[in-house]
């Protein structure tokens, strides 16, 4: 009996295996969406309006990893939950039918519903809760339906060439606007969805929402107000980087504005976001400091 102990290692053994069962799991998900990355790479995220995608899955999966640790402490002495089986099987549901059907909304979006299901039938609710911003995040990864884009792009480059216009103008500068269409001296610049469509607003979002996880504060209304706040961020990066396209054009020539320079205004794109990001929260945090101080000067009265 002792001789069969020894040989068979124990549940609590294997939970404490670092990969335990998800070896099995890592070759399965492999096996399922390899195919479907590939085409991505090939297809859609090989274009500007999703070059977002490869990004936010790398991000998605570093977080997983990050989150490790903590979602195995979380899972200590947690039974698995049977609720994964019914999410496992929605998950394999919307995977069949995208990838049968060339849905990338499903085929992606699937994995999701996998994951939780997975991480449910291996180590219970309260391991899902761990890793929940991990998987939140890879919604920004799922391709949307063109219809849905289009229809909300439109108004969205209308809105940012509108504003682009106005501050230029206010500047003296020589620019008039016809629709999504710039006109500054002799060159026409079209507004284009990778520079302020709906898959740019996307990726300005999850840069956000990933500086607010990885900060963390403590003040549930300073987190609540800079996630509202990212929107129009977004929305001011996207301007930042239309006006500063037309300048160079302008200044430079239509060689240097379509050249490397256009993509030097995609870098400052996201630096600008980012540093608007970081002052708003400086701005935020000055606000919750006073609003503190008023609240303990009012208690010591």
């Amino acid at each position: 009996m002792a001789v069969l102990d020894n040989a068979l290692p124990s549940t609590e053994a294997r939970h404490r295996s670092p990969l335990g069962g998800w070896h099995i799991v890592a070759f399965g998900l492999v096996a399922m969406y390899v195919p479907s990355f590939v085409d991505l790479f090939r297809g859609l995220w090989s274009s500007d309006a999703q070059a977002h995608g490869p990004i936010v899955l790398a991000i998605a999966c570093w977080l997983f990893y990050r989150k490790w640790a903590a979602m195995r402490e979380a899972a200590a002495g947690q039974a698995p939950s049977a609720w994964g089986w019914p999410i496992f099987v929605i998950g394999q549901l919307l995977y069949i039918i995208g990838r049968s059907q060339g849905i990338l909304l499903f085929e992606v979006g699937s994995l999701i519903w996998i994951l939780a299901a997975l991480i449910l039938l291996q180590h219970g609710s309260q391991a899902l809760k761990a890793q929940w911003f991990p998987l939140f995040f890879m919604l920004f990864m799922i391709p949307l339906p063109g219809p849905f884009v289009d229809a909300l792009t439109m108004p969205m480059k209308m809105a940012v060439s509108y504003v682009a216009e106005t501050v230029l103008y206010g500047m003296g500068y020589p620019i008039a606007r016809q629709g999504v269409i710039l006109q500054i001296g002799q060159y026409k610049l079209l507004v284009a969805d990778a520079c302020a469509g709906l898959h740019t607003l996307f990726t300005l979002e999850a840069l956000g929402l990933l500086y607010l996880n990885i900060v963390r504060h403590d003040s549930v209304i300073r987190n609540i107000a800079l996630a509202t706040l990212i929107v129009p961020i977004s929305f001011t990066a996207n301007v930042i980087r239309v006006m500063v396209l037309t300048l160079i054009t302008y200044h430079f020539g239509d060689e240097a504005g379509q050249g490397f320079l256009h993509g030097f205004a995609g870098m400052v794109l996201f630096v600008s976001a980012l540093l608007l990001i970081m002052g708003v929260d400086g701005l935020l945090q000055i606000g919750v400091r006073l609003r503190e101080r008023r609240l303990a000067a009012g208690a010591e009265r």
